[in-house]
């Protein structure tokens, strides 16, 4: 009689094999020393699932054990599809953002299509278990055995929590990741994918509150400085506070170094802004002949060349980024979506409350990323979109122009001076194709046509190109009605074009770029037609966007209370990315492989903190409402 197998190896191994598979095609690393916590946890796991697929008779486990055996394939792959997509695994936060980018059925076909070899690995198991299945015992096993199972589970995943504590020092240690840092993406690489999405379901629906850690500051000799600085007293704060994380807040505030005030301050004081949040945007659509006027408003004035868009959730995470300066994450744009949080220092806002009209545009559904409910938290409350108003103005069909909406919008405000004006962009977004799924590519195929590139490249030019006429046709518009020059424009990019591979992307980038940090850079805009040229090359991203235009614009702020920093002022350029990867005016730090560049180790540590902390702080300021707590109208 042929040998069979206790059902607890099939699990333990299909656990161990998705999620060796997970950590070399998410991270691109192979396993470590902290794969044996993976393990321990796969192994409690593993006698968990042999005791639900023993309950019945043999007909019924083996449909018991069939159904888990593709749960768990579909569980870690959809994870790791949607990984590909957004740069972050999924969270049960993300149900709302999974079912918006879901709507674009043809991105999921083409995640499908360039991911089909992948797709395959995850499938093999399944393969593989049709194949041996008759291999295993699927007798229902007496009472006193089955619990002795459950026992076995308890006792593995408690050595795996024993395990945990052999590093609590490291700042991502597998103990810091399970029990102090919400870092899903971290944690996913350490902890392994199912651990990690059992602690963020936990922590959706029970809490979980974050430490901060304390920083080393480097202190120097006082100099006479003026800050962009409030008179907060936060000593009284901190003393008349009962809330223990509160007070760690106003801690932390306190002691974070403010920005310096600069020559730049004030410079654009009472002028009109017009801000674009300009869809899949990225330098390599930039082209001196194919699109003049980008590349006029990239090089003449401000030319910033260490400028990152970094890809947080899509769209949303860019917006949330460049409009408030703070750090999205999943809870935190849950957060922002569902409890209406004050945003004090938020573009509309900061303009509103200088007496400046503000308007908000998009060429696609006001209910898209619940803009029904975030623009008024911006400080825009005039806001339309398609199904609010834009129908009726533009074509809303997808996909809608760029063109249109500042065709269709430019009288509403461009007599209420000052104003400040917030366009959202569609035309450059993905499917990047030629057959039928997107209609701008199609209009401006001709521009492209006789390029040395890849359909699929092609088809992102063509569509970036809405985006150049759409400028063009702003710049126009505003010098006909005679505000050019009382008019500053800034321009970010949401995030690059991820539904392009790394190839594509390097087909047209004029130097080689790798898939967690380069290929998120890119151009910012800040002009006007009186702007002397000045070349920056400190290291930027969106979420220095905020404080850079509030310093320009001379708005009294407080830069402690903003993750992302003032441009212009003398603190050291930095770049977060969403896997915790950071880009520095030193050398670029990459999660899964380290540091490259010139620094020691405590330069390192010393990034890494701040940035844990950037994670933590600004969740807390939204979810402790901080702002609404701190008397902020000093100047206004």
């Amino acid at each position: 009689m042929k040998k069979k197998y206790h059902i607890f190896f099939l699990y333990f191994l299909l656990f161990a094999y998705l999620e060796l598979i997970n950590k070399v095609l998410m991270f691109n690393k192979l396993p470590g020393k902290e794969f044996l916590i993976v393990l321990l946890f796969s192994a409690s796991l593993a006698f968990l699932f042999s005791f639900f697929s023993s309950l019945g008779n043999v007909k019924i486990n083996k449909r018991v054990t069939l159904f888990l055996v593709v749960l768990t394939i579909a569980f870690y792959m959809f994870n790791f599809l949607y990984y590909s997509l957004f740069s972050l695994p999924f969270s049960i936060r993300d149900l709302e953002l999974v079912s918006n980018a879901l709507s674009f059925y043809e991105i999921g076909l083409h995640l499908i299509n360039t991911d089909f070899i992948h797709i395959l690995l995850f499938l093999l198991p399944f393969i593989t278990y049709l194949l041996v299945q008759k291999n295993f015992y699927y007798e229902k096993v007496k009472l006193k055995k089955d619990t002795f199972r459950l026992i076995l589970s308890l006792s593995l995943y408690g050595v795996a929590l024993l395990s945990l504590n052999l590093d609590k020092v490291s700042l991502y240690s597998p103990y810091n990741l399970y029990y102090n840092l919400d870092a899903i993406t971290t944690s996913t690489e350490i902890l392994g994918m199912f651990t990690s999405q059992r602690l963020s379901i936990e922590r959706s629906l029970f809490g979980f509150q974050e430490k901060i850690v304390m920083e080393t500051k480097n202190e120097s000799e006082e100099q006479v400085v003026e800050y962009n600085k409030l008179d907060i007293d936060f000593d009284a704060l901190i003393e008349s506070e009962k809330d223990e994380s509160i007070k760690s807040i106003y801690n932390y505030l306190k002691n974070k170094k403010a920005t310096n005030k600069n020559e730049y301050t004030g410079m654009y004081k009472g002028k009109n802004l017009i801000f674009i949040l300009a869809e899949g945007f990225n330098s390599i659509a930039v082209d001196e002949n194919r699109t003049p006027t980008l590349y006029k408003l990239i090089h003449e004035g401000f030319e910033f060349t260490n400028y990152y868009s970094p890809e947080f959730l899509s769209t949303t995470g860019g917006e949330f980024q460049a409009m408030t300066s703070l750090v999205p994450t999943q809870e935190i744009l849950s957060i922002w979506r569902n409890q209406h949080p004050e945003i004090y220092y938020a573009i509309g806002n900061s303009f509103g409350r200088l007496g400046y009209n503000t308007f908000s545009y998009h060429n696609w559904y006001y209910k898209y990323y619940s803009r029904h409910i975030t623009m008024p938290t911006l400080g825009f409350n005039n806001f339309m979109a398609c199904q609010n108003g834009m129908e009726k103005k533009i074509n809303c069909a997808w996909l809608p122009s760029d063109v249109d909406m500042i065709n269709a919008t430019f009288d509403n405000y461009s007599t209420d001076s000052p104003f400040v004006t917030y366009y959202i962009t569609v035309s450059g977004h993905a499917p990047y194709n030629f057959m039928g799924g997107n209609k701008m590519a199609n209009k401006n195929k001709d521009v492209v046509k006789d390029l040395p590139y890849s359909d699929s490249v092609k088809a992102y030019l063509s569509a970036q190109t809405e985006l150049e006429y759409a400028l063009s046709t702003l710049l126009d518009s505003l010098n006909k009605a005679g505000i050019l020059e009382d008019t500053v424009i800034v321009l970010t990019g949401d995030h690059y074009p991820y539904t392009l591979t790394e190839e594509e992307i390097n087909e047209v980038s004029s130097y080689p770029r790798d898939e967690m940090v380069e290929v998120n850079h890119s151009n910012l805009i800040i002009w006007n037609p009186h702007n002397e040229h000045v070349v920056v090359d400190k290291v930027a991203s969106q979420i220095d966007v905020l404080p850079t235009i509030l310093n320009l614009f001379g708005i009294p702020y407080d830069s402690r209370l903003l993750i992302g920093n003032d441009i212009f002022s003398d603190e050291e350029g930095l770049a977060i990315f969403a896997s915790r990867s950071w880009r520095s005016d030193k050398g670029t730090y990459f999660s899964n492989k380290g540091f490259v560049g010139d620094a020691d180790d405590h330069y390192i540590t010393s990034i890494n903190t701040r940035i844990a902390n950037a994670f933590t702080i600004s969740k807390l300021i939204l979810e402790k409402d901080i702002y609404s707590r701190l008397d902020l109208e000093e100047g206004d």
